[in-house]
């Protein structure tokens, strides 16, 4: 019998396996370096210097819309860290010993867009025996820097007008260019309108008598509307109101001066200072000194 033939077993096909496709993975972050743009987004948004720049920034810009969108006759002054009525030409202050030693050649070279200071009126008396501590210096120094002055007493309507009076005489000597002497009355201090009326009647005759010239009238716009008006109308008067594009008073009124501000900045000065301009002119004004 021929040999059996032996059956070569089958061969199992192959299989070929299949690598697995690699499955997208889902974002689970931000990239590095976006993380870190933002965080530095983050913590420049939520510094308080951040905060304070964009503060400035955006009152600088609202301070600029307001003046454009205003009357161009009232804007800021940046020298002077005020906004001043720039319709007026001559410009000036007043002081006392809260201002303290003061620089007046630096008062004087201060100057922006043509405003610059002119005049001062200077504290010399209060009562009936306070005399300021800084008068004689600052009559004294202000003149030789160029600036015209006048001296303010501070009337207490309470003491006596005429020894209120020849205190005030006493202690200044007013010459030929200076500015008419001022009564400052601001307040009644318990006393009624009509003993203030009279006290301060005997003060202004008896420095017009003295001097030859009516003596200025210095109060703010308040007390001069309830108390003072069409009671001293021969007198020049200075009225406080501040903060204003215009004195908001009577065109009848005889005001001469106009204190607009009390937060100037002037060079030479380490205190706010207040801040007033004349009604005219450079001409009017020199018409309206001593002679």
């Amino acid at each position: 019998m021929p040999p059996p033939v032996k059956k070569t077993p089958a061969k199992k096909p192959s299989i070929v396996k299949r690598k697995p496709v690699a499955k997208s993975k889902p974002a689970t972050g931000l990239s590095i370096g976006l993380k870190i743009a933002i965080t530095g987004a983050l913590l420049i948004l939520l510094s308080p210097f951040y905060y304070g720049y964009v503060l400035r920034s955006f009152t600088a810009t609202w301070q600029w819309i307001k003046d454009i969108g205003q009357d161009t006759n009232y804007r800021t002054y940046k020298s002077f860290n005020v906004r001043i009525p720039a319709k007026y030409t001559v410009h000036g202050i007043d002081v006392s010993s809260y201002q303290g030693k003061i620089n007046w050649p630096k008062v004087k070279a201060m100057e922006e867009d043509g405003v610059h200071i002119k005049f001062a009126f200077i504290k010399a008396t209060e009562g009936v025996l306070m005399t300021d501590p800084y008068f004689q210096r600052n009559w004294r120094e202000a003149p030789k820097a160029g600036i015209i002055c006048g001296a303010y007493h501070y009337f207490l309507p309470q003491k006596s007008g005429l020894w209120q009076a020849r205190f005030f005489l006493q202690t200044v000597k007013i010459e030929k260019g200076d500015l008419p002497m001022v009564v400052d009355v601001e307040k009644l201090y318990r006393t009624t309108p009509e003993k203030m009326r009279a006290q301060l009647t005997l003060f202004v005759n008896q420095v017009e008598t003295k001097t030859g010239v009516k003596p200025i009238i210095y109060t703010n716009i308040s007390f001069y509307q309830d108390y003072l008006q069409h009671y001293f109308d021969d007198y020049p008067l200075w009225i406080a109101h501040y903060y204003q594009p215009e004195l908001k008073i009577s065109s009848n009124t005889n005001w001469q001066f106009w204190q607009h501000s009390d937060k100037a900045r002037i060079n030479g000065i380490n205190q706010k200072v207040d801040m007033s301009i004349f009604k005219g002119d450079s001409t009017a004004f020199e018409k309206l000194l001593v002679r």
